[in-house]
């Protein structure tokens, strides 16, 4: 075969790569696993009596930024990870920075208490299964996540696999504060972040058996 029926035998024969397939792909997966946190949690545990009221203060819609910038950070960073040779560049300040937010929150918040009520901001009324609460409503994030993930083509498995798991969780956690009645920094730095940190683990252990490609 000569040089020139080779190439117009492989030029005839490419087709269109589709863009936004990953995208679409990434909001159908994190939709649909949002709405099954959502339905979870409507069943298990029922939406707080006095989320009309609370709604319109401030620390409620703190409290549901935390882990909506977290989930942004993640979802930068795992695309990007998917994608051999891309640098996740800003996405890791992005995952860190709120986690360092409601820390300074936390202590600023504490150092204004008075020392015997300092106990009971760190503990809340729920810390016992606050952070089962939220691997709970992971469970239909997870799968949904690295659904998306598995259409991409990660070469870090484990890093992947662990950003994966705290994308699922950081939505998890949102659709959580629906629910939970704990309105202090000091609980959430302690609380939601536990919660939000062992579906990461769980990832990081399964990232090399479900996104191997």
């Amino acid at each position: 075969m000569r040089t020139d029926d080779l190439i117009s035998m492989l030029s005839n024969q490419v087709t269109r790569v589709d863009r936004g397939a990953v995208a679409r792909r990434f909001v159908k997966a994190l939709l649909l696993g949002a709405l099954g946190s959502l339905l979870l949690m409507s069943v298990v545990f029922g939406v707080r009596h006095d989320l009309a009221s609370v709604a319109g203060t401030t620390v409620f819609w703190a409290k549901i930024a935390y882990p909506l910038a977290i989930a942004v950070g993640a979802l930068l960073a795992v695309t990007r990870l998917g994608r051999p040779g891309a640098r996740t560049g800003y996405s890791w300040a992005l995952i860190v920075l709120p986690f360092v937010a409601v820390w300074i929150a936390s202590m600023l918040t504490l150092d204004h208490a008075p020392s015997e009520e300092r106990w009971a901001l760190v503990l809340g009324r729920t810390w016992r299964t606050c952070p089962f609460n939220i691997l709970l409503l992971s469970i239909p994030t997870f799968p949904a996540v690295f659904w998306a993930v598995k259409s991409l083509a990660p070469t870090q498995l484990r890093l992947a696999g662990a950003v994966a798991g705290l994308l699922a969780s950081s939505l998890a956690t949102i659709v959580y504060c629906l629910h939970c009645p704990e309105m202090s920094p000091a609980f959430w730095s302690v609380w939601y972040a536990i919660g939000m940190l062992m579906p990461a683990g769980i990832g990081a252990w399964l990232g090399p058996k479900l996104l191997r490609w």
